[in-house]
């Protein structure tokens, strides 16, 4: 192991539950000498990440794995979606693919600061929990606009803008029934389109961190891959793409460098039901393979090369490693959902994430402002002739709340 990466990628489940047991039952899993008082102390060191319970320091990146897996989601892997965390409080996601959002949402950040989407191109398993992320969000108590940046496309029907403003209108019976009815701030949409042929151009500056995009081969002309600097500290992601020489050129000196390593072609045939051209097509031309990665990482040589986009299984990820050595015998490794990195200029700690099932939403963290019930689409007179207004159940509920809060709600419907 490189000097500068320490390791405490266990197998999830069992480190996971051993601490949570020791947590449940109070004991400090530390070992206290003989005879001496049970400990009774957090542990100072732990091996898993426990979200909401650590602080950034001021010079430091956290990046956590929240889609590492292939097109089709499953319950063990999601499609793509980074998120990065900065010391300076700034939060970005870097894609937003099928599956993705409950990962998120265990992260236990409140929405108001999860705002910056960047999407790498246009395929479902890179935005598909973008409506999710948008609407849902805002019962999530995001009280900010959602910011979205993406590519152009070849033409204006194949931008990221076209996109946007189609999901939109697909969403429109969506918005209807949440306009006038909850705080809708957060259901405004900033789209952010930049060209997809842009070499290293800035897309994003703020607060002391820059986001450059970089062409990106994969699809049709429209996919980029990105290049997060902040406080001396580079990560780049590919987001999907055949290896290229814009990536190789700018990714150089990057402290994380994630880059697909999709599944061998053999095991797209005999895992994945491809035959044997489709499988060298898509593994080795649509997308990177193993060897081909390796390839990529020998001539970046980043402080840490990461890869995903495959199904990571024990008896697919040795093959994978296997073949990545082939071309590569640089820091690596290979993505699974919940993976996360700490990233400071002296070391780069890596571990899992433990999984919180029962998350709900953060608090808000400003004032809601109580809707414009006015502006509410009401139902046709047929829709409200089929409601049963239950006023004997339904009237006390009302009052009970109005009592507790200070409010005078009325309800919708009455006899």
């Amino acid at each position: 192991m490189k000097p500068g990466i320490s390791k405490n990628v266990s197998v999830r489940f069992v480190t996971t539950t051993i601490l949570a047991c020791a947590v449940i039952i109070g004991v400090d899993v530390s070992i206290a000498a003989a005879g001496s008082p049970a400990p009774t102390g957090t542990v100072d060191d732990r091996d898993v990440y426990y979200p909401g319970t650590e602080s950034l320091d001021p010079d430091e990146m956290r990046i956590v794995a929240l889609g590492t897996g292939m097109p089709s989601v499953r319950p063990k892997q999601a499609a793509a979606c980074w998120l990065v965390e900065l010391g300076n409080g700034d939060k970005f996601l870097f894609d937003i693919g099928s599956g993705c959002h409950e990962r998120l949402s265990a992260q236990k950040i409140p929405y108001d600061y999860l705002d910056k989407v960047f999407i790498g191109h246009l395929h479902v398993d890179h935005m598909g929990d973008l409506p999710s992320l948008w609407l849902g969000g805002t019962t999530m108590n995001r009280l900010v606009p959602l910011r979205v940046w993406g590519p152009s496309g070849a033409t204006p029907e194949y931008g990221t803008k076209a996109s946007m403003e189609h999901m939109e209108k697909m969403y429109v019976w969506d918005i209807g029934t949440r306009s006038g009815v909850i705080d809708f701030r957060g259901g405004e949409l900033e789209v952010h389109e930049f060209p997809f042929d842009g070499i290293n151009e800035v897309i994003y500056e703020e607060n002391g961190v820059t986001v450059r995009s970089i062409p990106a081969v994969h699809g049709l002309d429209g996919a980029v891959s990105f290049i997060l600097e902040w406080n001396g500290l580079k990560f780049v992601y590919g987001s999907d793409t055949y290896p290229n020489k814009w990536y190789m050129e700018h990714a150089k000196g990057a402290d994380i460098a994630v880059h697909e390593c999709f599944l061998p072609p053999t095991l797209l045939v005999t895992k994945q039901g491809f035959a044997p051209m489709e499988a060298l097509m898509v593994g080795t031309q649509g997308h990177t393979s193993p060897e081909q990665f390796g390839k990529v990482m020998s001539v970046v040589q980043p402080r840490l090369a990461i890869g995903y986009h495959f199904y990571n299984d024990f008896d697919t990820e040795p093959e994978v490693r296997e073949r990545v050595r082939k071309t590569y015998n640089g820091p690596l490794d290979l993505a699974v959902d919940y993976m996360v990195w700490n990233v400071t200029k002296d070391n780069i700690r890596v571990r899992m994430s433990a999984i919180d099932e029962e998350i709900w939403p953060s608090p808000p963290i400003k004032e809601k402002i109580p809707p414009d019930t006015g502006s509410a689409i009401g139902f046709s007179d047929f829709t409200k002739s089929g409601a049963v207004p239950f006023e004997e159940v339904v009237g006390p509920i009302f009052d009970e709340v109005n009592e507790k809060y200070g409010t005078d709600v009325q309800p919708i419907f009455t006899e």
